[in-house]
């Protein structure tokens, strides 16, 4: 077994989730996207409690760039605060070997 960053995020809209998927792939910043089936999320917000649907996607990269996977989508994700959550996954060394290429 293997170490790999995956990160998730939430978007306003499936249109969004692909344009930043495809920026990050074309930049070689990450090896797959999946976009996930909408979800409903309710949130507290500047003192409300706010609901909205969304869209997930998980991000697969290498630790090394995580951070760097991190702030770029940050950087093209259209709310104030987007909510980035990086996680450690064990994944086959042949998954591992194919996410490090395909970034490097």
């Amino acid at each position: 077994m293997s170490d790999i960053a995956l990160l998730h995020a939430t978007f306003a809209d499936r249109a969004e989730a692909k344009r930043i998927a495809e920026t990050v792939l074309a930049e070689r910043l990450a090896a797959c996207v999946n976009i996930l089936a909408p979800c409903r999320s309710l949130y507290r917000w500047q003192g409300q409690i706010e609901r909205s649907d969304e869209v997930p996607a998980l991000f697969k990269t290498t630790p090394m760039l995580a951070r760097r996977l991190h702030d770029r989508i940050a950087e093209l994700h259209s709310y104030d605060l987007p909510v980035i959550e990086t996680w450690p996954v064990a994944v086959d060394k042949q998954v591992a070997a194919w996410i490090a290429a395909e970034t490097g």
